[in-house]
């Protein structure tokens, strides 16, 4: 049985990478934390099972999170609290010393005599013992109470008693079966107990793995949803065990890991929030982990080259993604020049080398449709869509309309839409391709289509026709490194984007070299073909995420509000920049306003982080303003007094005034995202797919 979302791809042109002959390979055992010591088979896998896992704010990685409090407590060091409390007790013990001998008199004792009556004031009665003892322990608590608090021992308690225990009842304990996720208890509550039982035993030997555990629950919802068959599913686990509902490659991991990755909350560890006093105490120190909850409202990356895009943000967001697509839950496309870095060609399904003539695939130039006005409109924003006006009111209408003319046509013709070469001659206006094209729409008596030419035909002489800039952009397509690509015959093997609707792991490699503006065409008709795929998938439940290494010239008016569209169809796009200034003035705020997750790296310009320090926006702060105020003596002993302090220290006698106001600020300036990022970190913001908002933080990518 195939997992939920995980059947393969035929028909949308996305088979597979040819796997070598065998049984697949058990995937490699996730590594331990550094010191452990050698766990028994299947030790670590119960492990990571049952650790916990808090709900935490976004961004945090709640694999084994503690939780924090909003606000910083007030700091006192160990050494200063523990005197403290030992000073405190040595003045309580000398108040009550002083009063049991008489030192200060008998007043404390006027509430006990009050409170006797006469009948009861004969010395050594016993009732009068008891009252009196009373009230010395009403006293002597009193007293402690007091000094208590002076000397803060609810905080001794707490920071050496209590912590102390906690420690120990969070030390991992085998839970209850009803509650092990290692047991499988919501398969047992549904009547499914050999599966349970198959599954268990398992985890317990050894043979079960984050993804497989991942893949099973993802096959398991679907037969809650009633996508699968509940029989079909238990008889899948009875026979293959922990390799049940295998994805259509047949892998159970990827080659190499290089990230860390928690599959049960879909986290990956990008690093660690900075103990900076800029950043919210409840995240200093914690874990930055994100996933698909929050690469679903898409995430923006700027820094100059050098500054980990790839290395720390693409990689191990693209490598997790592959996880979850083994998992049956993600479909990933990842686009980046060759060589960039992107993870080896087996973490991957289809490997498309545009240019390449080793490439085993092609990359299909109308995303899979058969509608000439669906491939006209994604075609021209890839051609001219960098060259429309950016403003609200501009759109590459005028393109979509040119295209489609010929399109059209075209199709009705020859059952399929022109090659790169073929659509070159069209727009060029060249009179055999279009002679034979007319002849053949008159022979077969084809009206609205001979009416869609004879348009195109009448306007192509006339000034200010895009036809012209559309073959020249065309033309950049239409080189000998191409040859072999876009081809629409049948004789190759392309890769449409249709193919979303399945797991599939997807790597695109441009022609950086000697090819930049065809690279990107290609990127923005991968990212025109994204959005107008996910928008009409029938299974919604997958997550489809596009992953753009480079988005220089990327960014138009189209793909803005095609990113603004994608939150809602469980899709998002991880796009990096060197610079705001690759993206048209006029884009820059709504980009950033309809990405939810923007991360600032270090070496930002100030232009690019005054961007950013708008849509951040201002907070509340308290800012304390202290003044010296020079004191000035009136009498003659006070006036002696000043000049003998000013003798001795130097400095005229003052007296300080401090004053707490509350004021608007940047969260973070221009100068601060420019100048006090250190290498190796990002300030980053959170919106998840919920509303939830993490605010600016410093992060360490490297922790």
């Amino acid at each position: 049985m195939d997992s939920d979302g995980t059947q393969d791809a035929r028909g949308t042109h996305a088979d597979r990478v040819p796997r070598p002959a065998g049984p697949p390979q058990a995937p490699p055992r996730p590594a331990q934390a550094p010191g452990a010591p050698p766990m028994p088979e299947g030790s670590a896998f119960l492990a990571w099972l049952r650790a916990p896992r808090p709900e935490a704010a976004p961004g945090v990685w709640r694999f084994g999170h503690r939780p924090r409090p909003d606000e910083e407590p007030e700091a006192v060091s160990n050494r200063q609290l523990l005197s403290g409390a030992l000073i405190a007790f040595l003045v309580g013990w000398l108040i009550w010393s002083l009063l049991w001998n008489g030192y200060l008199g008998g007043w404390w004792l006027v509430p006990l005599y009050a409170m006797i009556p006469d009948s009861w004031a004969e010395p050594g009665s016993y009732t009068r013992v008891v009252l009196s003892y009373t009230w010395y322990t009403v006293v002597a608590l009193m007293i402690m109470i007091s000094v208590g608090r002076l000397g803060r021992w609810g905080e001794v308690w707490r920071r050496f008693v209590t912590s102390r225990l906690r420690r120990e009842r969070e030390r991992p304990v085998a839970p209850p079966p009803q509650r092990d996720p290692a047991e499988w208890p919501g398969l047992r509550d549904a009547g499914a107990t050999d599966a349970a039982e198959r599954l268990a035993a398992e985890a317990r030997s050894g043979l079960m793995r984050d993804v497989d555990h991942a893949r099973i629950t993802r096959a398991w919802q679907g037969v809650r949803s009633g996508r699968h068959s509940f029989a079909t599913f238990t008889g899948a686990v009875l026979k293959d065990g922990a390799a049940a509902c295998l994805h259509p490659s047949g892998e159970r991991d990827l080659p190499g890991r290089l990230a860390q990755h928690d599959l049960v909350t879909g986290q990956v560890r990008l690093g660690t929030t900075a103990d900076d006093k800029r950043n919210p105490y409840a995240y200093r120190g914690t874990g930055l982990g994100l996933g698909p909850e929050l690469l679903g409202t898409s995430l923006l990356a700027v820094g100059p080259a050098g500054s980990g895009k790839t290395s720390a943000v693409v990689w191990p967001l693209a490598e997790s993604l592959c996880l979850h697509a083994l998992a049956g839950r993600a479909a990933v496309v990842v686009v980046g020049a060759a060589g960039a870095g992107l993870g080896p060609a087996d973490a991957y399904d289809v490997v498309v080398r545009v240019g390449n003539p080793e490439s085993v695939y092609d990359l299909d130039l109308y995303g899979g449709t058969h509608d000439p006005d669906e491939a006209a409109a994604v075609l021209a924003e890839a051609l001219v869509g960098d060259l429309t006006d950016p403003h609200p009111g501009g759109d590459s209408r005028r393109s979509t309309t040119v295209l489609a003319q010929l399109l059209g046509p075209y199709r009705a013709v020859h059952g399929r839409f022109p090659s790169v070469p073929e659509l070159r001659q069209l727009l060029d206006g060249a009179p055999g391709p279009l002679g034979a094209l007319r002849k053949a729409l008159t022979e077969t008596g084809q009206e609205s289509l001979l009416r869609e030419l004879d348009a195109r035909e009448r306007q192509s002489g006339h000034p200010g026709d895009v036809g012209s800039v559309l073959a020249d952009r065309v033309a950049l397509l239409d080189r000998p490194a191409f040859a072999r690509f876009f081809d629409t015959s049948g004789q190759s093997r392309p890769f449409s984007l249709r193919a979303l609707d399945h797991p599939v792991r997807v790597r695109i490699d441009l022609p950086e070299r000697g090819h930049a503006d065809a690279s990107r065409i290609l990127a923005r008709l991968v990212l025109a073909q994204f959005t107008a795929s996910v928008a009409v998938r029938e299974d919604r439940s997958l997550f489809a995420c596009l992953v753009l290494d480079d988005a220089t010239g990327v960014v138009t008016p189209e793909a803005v509000r095609g990113v603004q569209r994608l939150r809602s169809a469980n899709a998002g796009v991880v796009m990096t920049l060197r610079t705001l200034d690759d993206v048209p003035r006029p884009l820059r705020s709504p980009l950033l306003g309809a990405i939810g997750c923007r991360v600032a790296l270090s070496g930002l310009t100030p232009w690019d982080g005054q961007d950013f320090a708008e849509v951040w926006g201002k907070e509340w702060t308290e800012a304390t303003d202290v003044t010296d105020r020079q004191i000035i003596a009136e009498t003659p002993l006070g006036k002696t007094a000043h000049a003998l302090r000013r003798v001795i220290t130097g400095r005229a006698p003052t007296a300080r005034a401090v004053t707490v106001r509350q004021v608007e600020r940047e969260r973070w300036s221009a100068s601060e995202l420019a100048h006090a990022v250190p290498p190796g970190h990002a300030v980053l913001s959170l919106t998840s797919v919920r509303g939830e908002h993490a605010p600016p933080l410093l992060v360490d990518l490297r922790g």
